[in-house]
């Protein structure tokens, strides 16, 4: 008696049938895909974890050091300890500005009079301004420059002589008007400029004399009352006298502009208000602390980049990196430096009030700065402004790194790449694992044609071989 024994299939859970599908090709496929997938693309992940990291922590770092080097601008150039104030002992009199460059001292000023712009009254006129005075032309000018006003029968009356004035196309700055008085109407005309040499002058210019009465210059002053005389203001600085157009001086001591205000008080007992022009040293004050504060700024960000926590065993990002290290010992290296200033008291940071902590930032004494600054501004100017100063130093070596050749520049473009070509890693890889499942469900799928094959043949031959006995015992009988 022969005996027989069952095929091996390879079936899903629910196949089995002849003819079925004997190989769930598409999870097969996926699950050969992803175990050779998973360890390249995990390679990937950690490499590019770690590189974004470094690229977040000198993004920090650059950041850090851009917005210290903004604290150096106003300390770097001895134009920026040039600063100055201007001030006035009596304001009633006289204001002052200055900008930089003017000569540092207390000077006395003296104002006779203020510059003074020229008003003129005409006599009186019949009416209430609106008879008619006459036609023709007028040429009013006031200096050297003049204009035209041409008078019709429309406009021929002091309101209208005055309105023709004011919207007068170039006119330099002679206003009208007309005042009602018991006596009857008066034609004003009004300099808007100051100075002796802004006088009026009206002439009739059309050959006839109509407008005679509303005419006036320096030889026909019978139309006119002077009102206000075109002056210029009249002042001395420290004994030396002076004159202006008008009342803002800004030619008789370099880099000050004085504003006059009214004359000085005269008669016995009497002292001239004074000018002082001082080193606007709370200027520069502000400015040498907000130094301090921008350097512990940046220190706190080289401590947390390089920082290890012994408690989490938590290391910053950028522990140990010759980067980090090279910059923060930089930035020390001018902070301590000794500077030529031309004093020997005066040549560290120390010196002046700036002095290290414990923890790498720095602490500002204010009274120790201002007496520097009080004793020895011009120290203190080249201690942070010279060739070699604290802040021209600090400048340099940060635009250096920041710079398109620096080191944190050159290494974060180093990184970007670094980023770029893992980033092409993976799409690489998954164009590799597209086309090796393209490849294994091809041939899965071949193989699952013939197993279904060979499944039909071998239900076949089972079935065929289970009628062979019934066969060979219908012969015997």
């Amino acid at each position: 008696m022969s005996s027989t024994s069952n095929p091996v299939t390879i079936a899903n859970g629910t196949s089995g049938a002849a003819g079925g599908s004997v190989i769930n090709v598409s999870q097969l496929v996926s699950q050969l895909v992803q175990a050779t997938q998973a360890p390249q693309q995990n390679l990937i992940n950690s490499r590019t974890t770690a590189v974004t990291t470094q690229i977040s922590a000198v993004g920090q770092l650059k950041s850090a050091l851009s917005t210290f080097q903004s604290s150096l601008g106003p300390l770097d150039t001895h134009a920026a300890f040039n600063a100055q104030i201007a001030t006035s002992s009596d304001s009633t009199i006289f204001t002052a500005t200055v900008t930089s460059g003017a000569p540092v001292g207390t000077y006395n000023v003296t104002i006779d009079h203020l510059a003074s712009a020229q008003q003129l009254l005409s006599g009186p006129f019949t009416g209430d301004g609106t008879t008619s005075v006459g036609t023709g032309t007028l040429h009013l000018s006031l200096g050297d420059a003049g204009f035209d006003v041409t008078v019709t029968n429309e406009d021929d009356t002091l309101n209208g002589i005055a309105a023709a004035i004011n919207s007068a196309t170039g006119n330099p700055g002679i206003t009208a008007a007309v005042l009602q008085g018991t006596d009857g109407a008066h034609l004003v005309l009004s300099s808007t400029q100051t100075g002796a040499a802004n006088t009026i002058a009206v002439t009739e210019t059309d050959g006839g004399n109509e407008l005679a009465a509303v005419t006036y210059d320096s030889s026909n002053t019978g139309n006119y009352t002077e009102q206000s005389q075109a002056k210029d203001a009249s002042f001395s600085i420290s004994g030396v006298p002076g004159t202006s157009p008008t009342n803002t001086v800004s030619t008789a001591l370099n880099g000050v502009t004085l504003n006059l205000l009214k004359p000085t008080p005269t008669g016995a007992g009497t002292t001239p208000p004074t000018l002082s022009v001082l080193s606007d040293t709370g200027t520069i004050e502000n400015n040498i602390k907000a130094f301090v504060t921008a350097y512990n700024t940046l220190a706190g960000t080289f401590s947390s980049l390089g920082s290890f926590d012994a408690t989490t065993e938590k290391a910053g990002a950028m522990l140990g990196d010759p980067l980090l290290t090279g910059v923060k010992t930089q930035v020390q290296r001018a902070l301590y430096s000794v500077v030529n200033t031309g004093s020997s008291t005066y040549n560290t940071l120390a010196s002046i009030g700036i002095t290290s902590n414990s923890d790498g930032t720095l602490s500002l004494d204010m009274t120790k700065l201002g007496t520097a600054l009080s004793t020895s501004f011009g120290a203190v100017s080249e201690l942070f402004s010279s060739t070699n100063g604290v802040a021209t130093s600090l400048n340099s070596l940060v635009t250096q790194n920041l710079g398109k050749q620096g080191a944190v520049t050159s290494r974060s473009q180093t990184l970007v790449n670094q980023e770029n070509a893992l980033t092409k890693q993976t799409n690489d890889l998954n164009d590799q694992m597209t086309a090796l499942t393209a490849s294994l469900t091809l041939q899965y799928s071949h193989l699952n044609t013939l197993l279904s094959s060979l499944q039909t043949t071998s239900a076949y031959l089972t079935q065929a071989l289970a009628t062979l006995p019934s066969v060979q015992s219908s012969k015997s009988s």
